[in-house]
């Protein structure tokens, strides 16, 4: 692991290297939409979490859901995003299908400027819906701002390790994984060979345990990455307490000191916790209207992977992550709507 208590400078590899990050994801069309708790139970999810769920269940959901709006996600895909509204560059691997939805995201996250070469289904022998679709997630937002999620997979659960080119991840600074991607085994081996290529070429590599539900099911797998693996988690509060299996925040808080690993914690309108070997930061929120949650830890991730790749020390790099939060929760969609680069130049952060 390399020690990130102090500013990360890379500009050496920078100069050889055509990407800030490489990301490994779902790439996901969003649906999202407006809804009462009630529905939630009606259709037995879970309030605040991420359900997988198969073709039969999206449709049945879909059927169910208000009036919704649809825009290209998954939760790596709307980091890398982000990165490149700042400004930096970023490459993202994934699988999709050559459907409508699989056309809508290669679209949309090659005009955000991220370098994406669709992982298309080919002579796979798959012929079923479950694999032959596009993914996409579907996202019931309440009054409250909370966002429920049910996310069908499609093509993208079909990563494999022969999916993984080492070049193109050795091409980035930093190594971003979805944690959600750790639910299949092929993805996992998947990660795992990413893992190994970004720490060959000198590298580090970052996990965003991605839901506390996810967490309690990759606990064990986790925390022996977290012993050498990983140079960075991203998490909230209920996930870093998930990970460490800690009765208070507090006490999670101390757990990850003991790793030395670099922690990005988001605590909701507190702002965030950053812990490095060199002790505890908080980085109070940047004021904002929250509208909807929806992608506010991926693009928190965006603002602390392009400050950590750009020299920026932790606790600048939380303070830009919390500017871009601050963005996305104004709004309906995990994509920035304004011009990330200029809120940031104006606050002074870049």
């Amino acid at each position: 692991m390399t020690d990130l208590g102090e500013p990360v400078h890379l500009t050496t590899k920078a100069e050889v290297l055509a990407l800030d990050v490489v990301g490994i994801g779902f790439p996901l069309v969003d649906v999202l939409a407006l809804a009462e708790d009630e529905l939630l139970g009606e259709l037995d999810l879970v309030k605040g979490s991420m359900t997988l769920i198969d073709h039969a269940r999206a449709e049945r959901i879909y059927a169910a859901m208000g009036p919704g709006t649809e825009v290209s996600g998954g939760s790596a895909a709307n980091t890398m995003a982000g990165i490149a509204a700042l400004g930096g560059t970023a490459g993202f691997i994934g699988r999709i299908a050559d459907d409508e939805l699989g056309r809508i995201f290669t679209h949309d996250i090659r005009s955000t400027g991220v370098v994406f070469e669709p992982v298309m289904l080919a002579d796979d022998g798959e012929d079923t819906i479950e694999t032959t679709t596009t993914g996409r997630c579907h996202v019931l937002s309440t009054a409250d701002a909370e966002r429920t999620m049910a996310t069908f997979l499609g093509a993208g659960s079909l990563l494999t390790p022969a999916h993984v080119d080492p070049a193109f991840v050795a091409r980035g600074q930093l190594c971003y994984l979805e944690g959600y991607q750790w639910d299949l085994e092929p993805a996992k081996a998947a990660m795992r060979k990413a893992i190994a290529a970004a720490h060959d070429a000198g590298g580090i590599v970052a996990l965003t345990l991605s839901d506390s539900f996810c967490v309690e099911r990759h606990q064990a797998d986790w925390l022996q990455l977290a012993e050498g693996d990983l140079d960075v988690i991203f998490a909230n509060e209920d996930e870093i307490m998930a990970l460490f299996s800690s009765d208070t925040f507090e006490h999670a808080l101390d757990a990850v000191e003991e790793t030395g690993v670099l922690a990005a914690i988001t605590t909701g309108p507190a702002g965030a916790i950053v812990v490095t070997p060199n002790g505890r930061i908080t980085v109070p929120a940047v004021e904002a209207q929250r509208i909807e949650t929806t992608g506010a830890g991926d693009l928190f991730a965006s603002g602390f992977c392009y400050g950590l790749t750009h020299g920026f020390d932790p606790e600048s790099a939380a303070r830009l992550g919390n500017l871009c939060a601050a963005e996305i929760i104004s709004h309906m969609g995990a994509r920035p709507v304004a011009d990330l680069a200029e809120l940031a130049a104006e606050a002074g952060l870049l």
